[in-house]
């Protein structure tokens, strides 16, 4: 990078001149408030190319980290302004730890990208421009205020001030939805944890619904109605949200709600024969035999028929009145994915196919894809993309290497290295935690190292610093250690504002 400083009269005089120049050429950056300016770095001198990003989770966001912010022109495009660090949302929702443990600011890397909290709702690959929507509360001239994300939301919310991005590479990491099979009342009346507004809401509820229990004017039989907890998929989220209730129950519940603690109770459904399908054999059977032993009600092979306000109407056991319903059975596509039709899609999930490099699959004018067409700039990860032929599960930690893979190709790309080897994932095994200090470790499916799995306090050790180690900041590094010392010593706040 050049820089250059008018230091003296004379000098002022010649570099005002060349200012001129490189600003009409447009290969100039000015400091604002300052006489500083320099060349804007980039291939052969040329100006920085214009790398968008669509997300923040964990394929966008690591992306945003990883690039080379000082060779591209950066901009991050998300209707939320951080990132989710999914793995410890359901221990916000229970109070274990406090919402911003689990959070990470998009604004840490501003000035050096340029982010808006928006939703992008078209794609023009062609001209390479999105339009986007912003996610920001209206001003006095636009015409209707933006909603609240939604973790279900299948059309595109937003204030009706559109405006446009150009960009030279994109990478789409949108994320996706959660599932609700198009099951009558879900929407209305569950909540979800996918986001840290889910799990405050959560948490919210569940306070509510001991506080209301507590009237004095109900019976036990209310209460109990009241004081049923339902989780409705058995997956990490779902069993991770029950192992962390549980806890909640046993612990905080049981000293301050004395009388209530005996009624609340916890169920939780799937349609699937066990839960935890993605582990070992004897770990789903480990966490089973756990999960009796505590007292939570499993509930396999049922079906979800509707859900009505407080209740929930199940195939095989009929009405199951309830106090909260937590919501997780898979994901649903990302409304901007449903608006694309010029590139190949999954024909179950709806995610956008992509080729061993993370770059989109085109289709041909008459409809019909092929492996050979793909556009060089536009890059899909995270659930918003499959690699064509390639089976990964929808995890994290697949999203989390996609975007790795991403960030070096590109800072290899604007180097004018050569960036073409595949990526390959490399499976590093799975963790979940199934309440008092215990937790599951499979690394059966591991591609390098040792294929061990773990049980028990050892395993819920491992799991503990595994997601200690993977927070990303250092403020997040002392924040969530810290609130797991003072909650196991001094117990969870149980205020209620």
């Amino acid at each position: 990078m050049l820089r250059l400083s008018a230091s003296t009269r004379g000098g002022a005089v010649n570099c005002t001149r060349l200012r001129r120049a490189c600003l009409k050429a447009g290969k100039l950056s000015v400091t604002p408030g300052t006489r500083n300016f320099s060349l804007l770095p980039g291939n052969n001198g040329e100006p920085k190319q214009k790398l968008v990003i669509l997300g923040s989770g964990w394929g966008g966001y690591e992306v945003l980290r990883g690039v080379d912010r000082k060779r591209w022109d950066v901009t991050i495009i998300s209707p939320s302004t951080y990132f989710n660090f999914t793995p410890l949302l359901a221990s916000c929702a229970v109070g274990t730890l406090e919402y911003r443990c689990a959070i990470e600011s998009v604004r840490r890397f501003t000035p050096e990208a340029k982010a808006y909290q928006a939703w992008c709702d078209h794609i023009d690959f062609q001209n390479k421009t999105l339009t986007c929507m912003p996610a920001t509360p209206p001003l006095s001239f636009e015409k209707a205020p933006a909603p609240p994300l939604d973790a279900t939301t299948t059309a595109f919310p937003g204030t009706g001030t559109t405006f446009e991005v150009k960009y030279d590479k994109l990478v789409i990491a949108v994320g996706a939805y959660s599932q609700t099979f198009g099951i009558p009342g879900v929407k209305e009346h569950a909540y979800f944890l996918k986001d840290v507004k889910d799990a405050r809401a959560i948490r919210t509820r569940l306070l509510e619904c001991l506080e209301q229990a507590s009237q004095p004017f109900l019976t036990d039989e209310q209460r109990r109605k009241l004081l049923h907890f339902c989780v409705v998929g058995g997956g990490p989220t779902g069993v991770e949200f029950s192992a962390e209730l549980h806890d909640l129950l046993t612990t905080d519940i049981r000293k301050h709600y004395p009388d209530l603690e005996p009624l609340c109770s916890i169920t939780l459904y799937d349609v699937a024969p066990g839960i935890l399908g993605m582990f070992d054999r004897n770990l789903m059977q480990y966490a089973e035999n756990t999960f009796k032993r505590e007292g939570i009600e499993m509930r396999t092979s049922h079906h979800v028929e509707k859900v009505e306000k407080n209740k929930l109407f199940v195939k095989e056991q009929g009405e199951v009145p309830f106090g909260l319903l937590v919501w997780s059975t898979g994901l649903a596509p990302n409304p901007l994915l449903l608006s694309i039709d010029s590139v190949q899609k999954h024909d179950r999930s709806g995610s956008l196919l992509t080729d061993n490099n993370c770059n989109v699959l085109l289709k041909k004018d008459g409809g019909k894809g092929t492996e050979d067409a793909t556009d060089p700039d536009v890059y899909a990860i995270g659930d918003a993309a499959i690699i064509k032929g390639y089976s990964l599960p929808a995890t994290a930690q697949v999203a989390n290497q996609k975007a790795k893979y991403i960030a070096k190709k590109l800072n290899r790309l604007v180097r004018n290295k050569d960036g073409t080897e595949p990526f390959e994932f490399n499976n590093m095994g799975s963790l979940a935690y199934i309440g008092n200090w215990k937790a599951l470790y499979d690394r059966s499916k591991a591609q390098t190292g040792p294929k061990t799995v773990k049980t028990g306090t050892l395993a819920w050790l491992l799991w503990r610093s595994a997601y200690f180690t993977k927070t990303l900041s250092v403020r997040n590094k002392v924040l969530v250690p810290t609130y797991w010392f003072l909650n196991w010593l001094l117990g969870r706040d149980l205020s209620r504002f």
